[in-house]
Parts: structure tokens; sequence; C-alpha cells
């Protein structure tokens, strides 16, 4: 194991096999902390280092371990270690760890398993990905409506060891349906003798199974939740997605967009560990793509090659214009992108946020435009800062309502709308700037169409 993690203290004591050392040295981190380390020694000095852990954080610290490595350290584990890690992790996490093992483990595993545990864990891992079900876990608490707090609180001090989180209680009826909610907090401040079905809130948020999980995570940030009660198409609750699970899915998402922003593929892992060929085949396709689109402005530079072997200076101007305009749609892109990821924009407000960008998109034009002609005249005289201004103008006002417009047919036809952010609308806004361009200067110069 590397030095620069294992100071020669931990190497000796482990070495000379005082494993007690060695657990004590290890329990001076926390989990999340512990994850990072093990993720920069081989696979086989993580594991070893995991067993040195009791079961329940060495079940802490594989929970905060990223997806590529736990079926990485799996794979290494023998069944009845897997499923001593299974009994430990919260139900969420144990379904996760079932979905990155081998089916032909799973029965091995699950065997060694109580009952009740194997079914709940088999239920939540049949869940779809990607949908609120996949998410939830079964862990939380609930108590009878037809109890006083003090009853509720002695449910509650059993329960709470089992419990993945205890701030939040649920009331179910007999078929288990959901019948409201309050925090631990109401619970403790109200007499003990007080019925909890007049204490409780029945106007609660709430989510279906089949929701995405992404509607979820929103839901959760909107209304501030420390947790969202999921219920089947009965109303029956059937699990509740915590507050920490929601950023996980939010930061997923987010990442996810990123990598669409700029069209990759999504990655299973992380960059770090991630192979070359994978790497490779998540960037590839949409790079050969925007090849063909930038060959449109390659013949469209060809088709005007006359317009520019009588003035040359205009060459010097092409860069920065079809920058120009690739950078105001990118700008619009982004904005139309992040709006709609976090509900702030929606399909219907297309009319009203076109006639905004136009306005908008005119005065970072003329802006621009005033700008460059002061270096077209420097550069070529009065008609060539005509062509330039005025190109400027058209090319960013093109840019950057092929950047607000695309987003919405994307999303219209069902496609992520992050998949028109930078490379796509630049290119786009490449081909279309060049064919501008080189228009107005035949129109503005005189010159034979060619």
């Amino acid at each position: 194991m590397p030095t620069a993690i294992l100071n020669d203290y931990l190497r000796r004591a482990i070495e000379r096999k005082d494993y007690q050392a060695v657990r004590q040295f290890l329990e001076e981190f926390q989990a999340v902390d512990l994850a990072e380390l093990l993720q920069t020694v081989p696979v086989d000095g993580a594991r070893e280092l995991l067993m040195y852990l009791p079961v329940v954080q060495r079940a802490s610290v594989f929970g905060h371990l990223p997806v590529d490595w736990q079926s990485q350290l799996t794979t290494a584990m023998t069944d009845k270690e897997v499923s001593q890690l299974l009994r430990h992790l919260d139900a969420d996490e144990g379904a996760d760890l079932l979905h990155v093992l081998p089916e032909h483990r799973h029965d091995r595993v699950l065997r060694k398993i109580a009952h009740a545990e194997r079914e709940a864990l088999r239920r939540l891992a049949s869940y779809e990905e990607g949908t609120a079900g996949a998410i939830m876990t079964s862990d939380y608490m609930t108590v009878p409506a037809k109890i006083t707090v003090g009853e509720a609180l002695d449910v509650i001090r059993k329960s709470a060891p089992s419990a993945e989180l205890i701030y939040q209680i649920y009331t179910v009826d007999a078929q288990y349906r959901l019948i409201g909610t309050l925090s631990l907090r109401e619970l403790i401040m109200n007499k003990p003798e007080a019925q909890i079905k007049d204490v409780i809130t029945t106007d609660m948020v709430k989510t279906k199974l089949s929701a995405k999980q992404e509607d979820a995570a929103k839901l959760i940030s909107r209304y501030d939740l420390l947790s969202l009660p999921v219920v089947d198409d009965d109303e029956r609750l059937v699990g509740i997605i915590t507050y920490d699970d929601a950023m996980d899915v939010a930061e997923a998402e987010a990442t996810e967009d990123m990598h669409r922003g700029a069209t990759i593929g999504p990655l299973a892992g992380n960059f770090r560990d991630a192979r070359l060929f994978t790497l490779y085949r998540k960037r590839i396709l949409w790079l050969l793509l925007l090849v063909f689109g930038n060959l449109i402005s390659g013949a469209g530079i060809a088709y005007y090659e006359d317009t520019i072997a009588a003035y040359v200076v205009l060459v010097f101007f092409l860069p920065l214009l079809i920058g120009s305009g690739g950078n105001a749609g990118s700008q619009a892109a982004t904005l139309v992108v992040r709006g709609i990821a976090t509900g702030d924009v929606a399909i219907s407000d297309w009319g009203k946020l076109l006639l905004k960008e136009i306005a908008v998109a005119s005065g970072l034009g003329l802006t621009m435009a005033a700008t460059v002609s002061l270096l077209g005249v420097y550069r070529g005289g009065f008609d060539i800062a005509w062509v330039v201004a005025l190109s400027m103008i058209c090319i960013v006002m093109i840019g950057s309502l092929v950047g607000l417009c695309l987003p919405f047919i994307l999303n219209r036809l069902g496609w992520d709308p992050a998949t028109a952010s930078a490379p796509l609308v630049t290119t786009i806004a490449d081909a279309s700037g060049v064919l501008i361009y080189f228009w107005i200067a035949n129109w503005i110069l005189h010159l034979p169409a060619p």
C-alpha cells in the first residue's frame, strides 16, 4: 500500500498483524474520508483495509464508495462478506449493492440474510432505475393514528435503531395508506396524552413509485423537506426518499447535464477511473457528427472564394464574427437548458422568451457591432466597417435565436435539451455565420454573385 496514504506506523502494524492498532488508526477517519482514501489504493489493498473495520463502520464506508468501486470490491469479497454488508447497509444502499452484484451471486448472498430483510431488498431492487422507487428506502418511521403522543414516543424508541430517519414520522391506517406526518420536534412539544390524529399534518407533499427521481429531488428542494414519502397507486406508503439521497440525484443529474452540454455521453463512474476506450467511445460520436457540421462552414468559404480573393481583409474578421455568434448562442442555450432543468422554464414560455431574446440579442449585436466597426474602418475603410457591423448584428441575432430555440425543439421531441449546449449551437452558428457574412459582403461591396 502506498506510503503516501499509510504512514510507517500503520504499515508496520499491518506487517506485524497488530489488527487492533490498524483498527484504531482507521477509526480516526470519517466514513466519507476513509472511502476517498480507499479509492487511492489497489482493490486488494482497499478490501484488506475495509476488513479491518467493525462491520457497522465497514458498511458506512462502503455506502460512500462510487458504484464502480463497489463492484470491484464485491468481486474480491466472499459471499459471506457481502451478506454481512447487506445486513448493515441502509435499505436503499443494499438494493444498489444488489444491482452491482452479478445475478448468479444474488441467491447465494441473500440466503445468508433473514427472510424479511431478503424480501425487502428484492422488492427495492426490482424498481426501475431512474424512478423514485429505485432511490427510496424502506427504513422509515411510522406510528398508528389511533394512539397518544406518549405511546408514539415509546414506539419510536423501540424502532429507532432500524430506521434511517427518525426526524420525520408518518401515520398510516390499517391498510398502510398514508394519513399524515409530523416531525419529531412536534411530537416532543405536544402533551403525552394528546392524540396523534389531532397533531399530524394531512396536507403532505408525496410522490408515486413510478415518478422520475429528478422530479422527486426537485420536490424535496422546493419544499425544504427532510424526506419525501413514496406511495403506490393505492396510496399505500412503500418508502421514503431522504434529503441526502435527493442531493446525490441532483448532483448526478447536474453532472449528466454538463456532460451532455459538452456532447459527452454519461459516464457510469468517475472521470479519474474511467478507462481509455470508455472515454473515447463517449466522446467520438458527437465529434464526428460535428465535423460534418463544420464542413458546411468550409463549403461556404469555398463558395465565396472570389469574394475573399477580391477583399482579403474579410478573412481577418471571419473568426471574430462567427465566434461571437457561437458565444451568444451558447449563452442563450445555457440559460434555457438550466431553466428547463430547474422547472423555471416550460415549453409554453417559448413565445415570451423569443421576444425577450430578440430584444436582448439586438442590444448585444448593436453594442458589438459598434465596437468592431471601428476596427473595420482601420483595417479596410467604411465599406468594410459596414459589412462587419451589419454581419455582427445578424450573426449574433441568429446565434442567440438558435441557442434559444434548439433546447425547446429537443425537449418537444423528447430528447435531453442539454444536448443543445455549446458545441452543437456553436457548430450551427458557425455555419450560418459564414454564409451571412459573405452574403452581406457581396451585397454591400457590389460584388457579382458566385
